[in-house]
């Protein structure tokens, strides 16, 4: 589902009202198993480097599983046939997008590379017949203009060396071929479903049989839907795209700096805090992790399955879900901001020696928060301006100071040394002007400025 500008694609969800008796069930999940297979048929005759070239934009994999015998061997209804066979599509071009993005980046970051190298191995990475045939050792052939400029770059390097570079860096960056044993979902198009009597009729694979799903709301859709299974509870969960107007506030003016942390969820360069119980749910769902894998790992043998750990997790996960949507809502009609600044930080990195923090990093939120900050900023029409991330914890807000300087050493004098400035108890204390305030008020307060100084990359 595509959504206009002034509206944002967000899904929702319908629940059953009541459990769906045992042998619906099963037909749904005889659904949910031909779906999985064709989509793990089309990943293993299409998810490698032999594929690239009937992938886009799907035509011939659509034809050519048409031809396989595969539909009349699952006796499978054609709606969902195709819909698996897109699905799996979509999933491994999102796959080799990663990979190249991932190239491109190695790229830029090779100081071996001249100009002309780095252009010409982008000019393959954009071109998708080009990098399909390098890959798999074909001569480039090109539409006319398209053709032309590639010869003209393919003069000024050498394309063997900076093919076999290609090469290597796919075979150890992509993942190789997808796979799925999750018979959970499957997603299912208007052709195949009718909302009507306060619940959804869907479509089985015995022909002109619906199963009957009676619903906890009203709400009914054209779209594309996507029915995930939960066959112990006969429950199922209806995922709904829909599109939701952009809203504009007059009085959204504030402009904020914003610091995201582990334990307070959002800090604002006035020190104002929202999601402080953040801290100590993430520290009791990993340490409930932690309990569970512990006990799991002493005695693997006789633990057949996870059922009950899965369940109790989604649990957690859901709960800090709650309280994240619940506190962002909170920030936004509080602030009421017409523009964030946000730092733009590395990867998380739980490699230390403490194994219970290592956990906590490992399940932190920060992902979930950033996206949903996003797409809830979008909603309400504010901007939202990623700066510069580096050492901004550790300079001061007030004089500027930064966390670093130079110490002399009696034997290398021209050796600087790294010391940050201290931090204790939540606390940041600057050595120079003796400024001391909280540590995430500091670093929200220096996000703002960097962002008032247009040190911007986003």
């Amino acid at each position: 589902m595509s959504a206009s500008p002034d509206k944002i694609c967000k899904t929702v969800c319908q629940y059953n009202q009541t459990p769906i008796p045992a042998e619906d069930m099963e037909k749904l999940l005889e659904i949910a198993e031909d779906y999985r297979q064709v989509k793990n048929y089309v990943y293993s005759r299409y998810g490698g480097k032999g594929g690239l070239a009937k992938i886009y934009p799907g035509y011939t994999v659509q034809n050519e599983m048409t031809g396989s015998g595969l539909r009349t061997a699952l006796a499978m209804p054609a709606v969902y046939f195709y819909l698996a066979i897109y699905d799996a599509l979509g999933d491994i071009k999102s796959q080799w997008t990663r990979t190249k993005a991932k190239v491109l980046k190695l790229i830029g970051q090779n100081e071996g590379f001249t100009a002309e190298e780095k252009h010409y191995l982008r000019f393959l990475l954009k071109s998708a017949n080009a990098f399909e045939a390098v890959l798999n050792q074909k001569e480039i052939g090109l539409p006319r203009e398209m053709q032309k400029r590639y010869e003209e770059l393919a003069v000024q390097v050498d394309t063997l060396k900076l093919h076999r570079y290609l090469c290597r860096q796919v075979r150890k960056y992509h993942v190789g071929k997808l796979h799925t044993e999750a018979a959970t979902g499957f997603s299912v198009t208007e052709r195949a479903y009718r909302y009507a009597d306060h619940g959804l009729y869907l479509s089985t694979k015995q022909n002109r049989k619906r199963i009957f799903v009676p619903l906890t709301d009203n709400n009914s859709s054209k779209s594309q839907l996507y029915i995930k299974l939960f066959p112990d509870s006969g429950n199922i969960e209806v995922r709904v795209p829909v599109g939701v107007a952009v809203r504009s506030h007059s009085d959204y003016e504030a402009t904020v700096g914003l610091a995201v942390g582990m334990y307070t969820m959002l800090t604002t360069d006035k020190g104002h805090k929202y999601g402080e119980q953040l801290g100590s749910l993430q520290t009791e769902y990993a340490e409930w992790v932690r309990q569970q894998t512990t006990v799991y790992n002493l005695n693997r043998a006789a633990n057949s399955g996870r059922k009950k750990y899965t369940v109790q997790k989604n649990r957690y996960i859901e709960q800090l879900h709650s309280y994240i949507n619940s506190e962002l809502n909170r920030f936004l009609t509080t602030e009421r901001p017409r523009i964030i600044y946000l730092a733009k930080m590395p990867g998380t990195n739980a490699g230390g020696v403490n194994r219970k923090i290592n956990n906590s990093v490992a399940l932190w939120q920060r992902g979930y928060i950033r996206k949903r900050l996003f797409l809830k900023c979008r909603e309400h029409s504010v901007e939202i301006r990623e700066v510069l991330g580096r050492g901004i914890s550790s300079e001061c807000s007030h004089c500027g100071m930064s966390g670093v300087w130079k110490k002399s050493i009696p034997w290398k004098e021209s050796i600087p040394r790294k010391k940050s400035i201290p931090k204790k108890d939540g606390m940041f204390t600057c050595p120079a002007c003796g400024e001391s305030l909280e540590e995430k008020t500091n670093t929200a307060r220096n996000v703002l400025k960097r962002g008032l100084e247009g040190k911007i990359v986003r």
